[in-house]
C-alpha cells in the first residue's frame, strides 16, 4: 500500500471549446504530485488534443499520477459523455477505490469544465448536454454509495471536498446539495472563471493543512487568486475575480437553509400584501449586482447575487417590515458562517474592471424581473433544485415577478 495524505479525483471534460486551454490542469497535477509524494491523482480526461498517449481524435484517457509520473497503465477508450451522471458516479467510485487502496486521509474531487451556477456544469458538445447541479451532486452520492456497496469495510469513506474548476459554482444551492452527500468543503468561484481556472496546486495547499480547515481554505483562495496565466509578452491574468472555500457542515447548512426559508417567507408575505413593498424588494435586490458583471446582457446569471450582500441590503432598509429585516440579518449571518475563506478583486481588469468587493461568499438566485427567472430553462435551469424548492423561492418569485 502507498500511503497518501490526499487522493484527488480529477474529472476533466474537454469535449467542448475549453479542451486545449484548460488542459494545463493535467500538467499541474504532475507538478503537485512531484512536489509532495503523498498526493496522488486518479484522472479521467475526455479530450481530442494530442497528449502523452500519442493518440489522435476524441478519446477518454484514464490513469493515475504519483510522484510526478504516470502510475500504472493509461487506459484509452472511446470518448465518454462527461455530462452523464452515470459516468461521473463511476469515476467517483473509482477514485474512492483508489483512495482506499492508498489509505488516503482525505479524498477530493476536482471537476474541470464549464459551469453555470445552480444550473450545473460539465458541458459536452458532442452530446449536446450539460449536467444539472442536482445530477452533479447526485452523481457524487451515487459514487459514494457504489464504493460502500463494493467495499463495506471502507463504507465510511466519502468525498471530503469538491474543487469546482468551473464558472459560477459557489452557490447556496450547490453547497446545500453537496452537504447532503457528506461533502465537507466546496472550493469555487461565484463568478465566471478564466481558463485554465483553479490551479491543481491547491492539492498541495490541502495536503499541507489537513488538520486546519481555516488555514487550508485561506491557502486555496490565496493560491487561486495569486496564480497568473498568459503568454510571455502578452500580459498575464488571474483565473478568478472572486474565490470562496465553504464549510458544508450539515448543521451550518441546515441553519442556513432554515434562515433563508424564513426570509423568503417574510419577503413573500410582504410582497403579496403591498405592491409598493414588492417594488422596494425588487429595487433593493437590483441594487446588488448579479454575476457576469462584465457582460452586456447576452448571458444569463445576472440574477445570481452575492447572498450576504443581498441579505444585508434587506436588513438595513427601514422601509421593510421588522420581520423581513430580522430574518435578513439572520440569513446573512448564517451564510457568513459557511465562509471559511474568500478573496475578491476590487476591480478585475480582464472583466472590464468590474468590482467584486461585495462578492464575499456564495450567490443565491434572486430575480427582479420575469426574464431573470430562469432564462435558459429547460436546458439549463437554476430553479429545478431541491434548495430552491425547500426555501420557498418559487412562491417568492411568483409574488415579486409573476
Amino acid at each position: 500500500m502507498n500511503i497518501t495524505s490526499v487522493h484527488f479525483g480529477l474529472y476533466r471534460d474537454g469535449d467542448n471549446n475549453l479542451d486545449v486551454v484548460q488542459s494545463p490542469v493535467i500538467d499541474q497535477a504532475f507538478a503537485a504530485s512531484a512536489k509532495d509524494h503523498q498526493i496522488a491523482f486518479t484522472i479521467e480526461d475526455t479530450t481530442a488534443r494530442r497528449d502523452f498517449t500519442h493518440e489522435s481524435g476524441a478519446r477518454t484517457e484514464s490513469y493515475g499520477i504519483r510522484a510526478g509520473r504516470v502510475d500504472g497503465e493509461v487506459a484509452v477508450d472511446a470518448p465518454h459523455d462527461p455530462s452523464s451522471r452515470a459516468n461521473l458516479a463511476a469515476f467517483v467510485a473509482h477514485t474512492l477505490d483508489d483512495a482506499m487502496h492508498d489509505g488516503a486521509k482525505q479524498t477530493w474531487l476536482d471537476l474541470v469544465d464549464h459551469g453555470g451556477g445552480d444550473g450545473g456544469g460539465l458541458e459536452s458538445d458532442t452530446h449536446h448536454a450539460i449536467m444539472s447541479s442536482t445530477d452533479m451532486a447526485g452523481a457524487i452520492a451515487d459514487g459514494i454509495a457504489q464504493h460502500a456497496k463494493e467495499h463495506p469495510e471502507d463504507a465510511g469513506r466519502g468525498i471530503d471536498g469538491v474543487v469546482a474548476n468551473q464558472c459560477l459554482m459557489s452557490t447556496l444551492g450547490f453547497a446545500d446539495a453537496l452537504s447532503r452527500d457528506g461533502v465537507k468543503y466546496l472550493a469555487a468561484s461565484p463568478e465566471t472563471m478564466l481558463a485554465p481556472g483553479v490551479p491543481t496546486s491547491v492539492a498541495n495547499d490541502i495536503a499541507d493543512h489537513l488538520d486546519d480547515p481555516t488555514a487550508m481554505a485561506k491557502a486555496v483562495v490565496k493560491d487561486t487568486l495569486s496564480t497568473r496565466y498568459g503568454m510571455p509578452g502578452m500580459g498575464s491574468y488571474a483565473p478568478a475575480a472572486a474565490m470562496d472555500v465553504l464549510d458544508l457542515d450539515p448543521q451550518k447548512i441546515a441553519d442556513m437553509r432554515s434562515a433563508v426559508a424564513l426570509l423568503d417567507e417574510a419577503l413573500t408575505n410582504d410582497a403579496k400584501g403591498s405592491a409598493a413593498t414588492a417594488q422596494v424588494i425588487r429595487d433593493d435586490a437590483a441594487s446588488v449586482d448579479g454575476m457576469v458583471r462584465f457582460d452586456d446582457g447576452n448571458l444569463p446569471w445576472h440574477a445570481d447575487r452575492p447572498a450576504i450582500a443581498l441579505y444585508d441590503m434587506f436588513a438595513k432598509d427601514t422601509r421593510l417590515s421588522d420581520d423581513v429585516r430580522a430574518a435578513a440579518k439572520d440569513a446573512s449571518a448564517r451564510v457568513r458562517d459557511l465562509v471559511l475563506a474568500h478573496g475578491e478583486s476590487k476591480a478585475f481588469e480582464p472583466f472590464a474592471g468590474a468590482s467584486y468587493k461585495d462578492a464575499v461568499g456564495p450567490t443565491v438566485h434572486f430575480a427582479v424581473s420575469h426574464d431573470q427567472l430562469d432564462p435558459w430553462a429547460p436546458k439549463v435551469s437554476e430553479t429545478h433544485t431541491a434548495f430552491y424548492k425547500d426555501v420557498g423561492a418559487r412562491k417568492l418569485d411568483h409574488a415579486l415577478v409573476g
